[in-house]
């Protein structure tokens, strides 16, 4: 009885989920179709059939600062309290 009072407002609520969902499960068809078929039809047979180079992760990771080439770390692990301005001893 007493739940019933808000019957309106539950309605509505369902109808904006409803609706919020739709668009969602569109927007994922739609990425789906557009998206990620189209690159497994293209750069994925590329690879399969020996056209490209294998996926690397490695070549899209970070890479940290000690990692890249050309680089020269002087303090890995500088020492004392911070922030670390090294004009002399403390």
């Amino acid at each position: 009885m007493i739940l019933s009072a808000f019957w309106p407002f539950y309605q509505f609520l369902w109808t904006v989920y409803f609706f919020i969902m739709f668009l969602v499960g569109f927007w994922c068809i739609f990425m789906f179709a557009t998206i990620v078929v189209p690159m497994w039809l293209t750069e994925g047979l590329w690879e399969y059939f020996g056209k490209s180079k294998p996926f690397d992760p490695e070549d899209i990771r970070r890479k940290k600062l000690y990692e890249q080439d050309g680089v020269e770390v002087i303090y890995t692990h500088p020492k004392g309290a911070g922030p670390f301005i090294h004009e002399g001893h403390h």
